[in-house]
């Protein structure tokens, strides 16, 4: 199978490192990219004197292990385990692909997976919001599968532009957060 995929950036990145970044990010340590290259343009953030830059890659999935995921339990688990730095169970796959915690995109402090909820609270929680993918490379296995096609600037309109969209989105998951806590209290 082929994918096209997008990770943003301030630098064009031909050759990813699968062991450089945070290894309690939702899906543990790796190479984080997305399918749209609109959803990857839209999470940039603009840093004085450096441009934007929404790399594109093709990459080929035959022959590795990938595991996907729904916005379920197995899912919230796997996170959970990961944002508590533990080792990563799923070790094995080349590619884990799955909704991204919105928690993260929206900056709530993590609540969600700070253990004062009940993980069936937290569940209900990570699944509010608007359901947008992730792909993370995993191995260097994966990583040789990937072609680099382009590194294209966003300009500064678009990032303006992106940056409101994810402001109003925002918004709206908040308060779609507090009336669910303030419904359970």
């Amino acid at each position: 199978m082929f994918m096209k995929l997008f990770h943003t950036g301030y630098m064009e990145i031909r050759n990813p490192d699968v062991h450089h970044g945070r290894k309690n990010a939702d899906f543990g340590q790796g190479f984080y990219m997305s399918d749209d290259g609109e959803f990857a343009g839209r999470w940039a953030r603009e840093q004085k004197g450096h441009d934007i830059i929404v790399n594109s890659y093709e990459l080929i999935t035959e022959g590795l292990k990938v595991k996907e995921f729904e916005r379920d339990s197995e899912w919230s688990d796997y996170i959970f385990n990961n944002r508590a730095a533990k080792e990563d169970y799923l070790g094995e796959y080349d590619i884990i692909i799955g909704p991204i915690a919105n928690d993260t995109l929206y900056n709530i402090f993590g609540i969600i997976t700070s253990g004062f909820l009940s993980r069936d609270m937290a569940l209900k929680l990570l699944q509010v919001g608007p359901c947008y993918k992730q792909i993370v490379l995993k191995t260097q296995k994966a990583v040789d599968n990937l072609k680099w096609i382009s590194g294209d600037v966003l300009d500064h309109e678009a990032a303006l532009n992106f940056a409101a969209q994810v402001k109003a989105e925002e918004e709206q998951y908040q308060e779609a957060i507090s009336r669910i806590l303030s419904d359970e209290n």
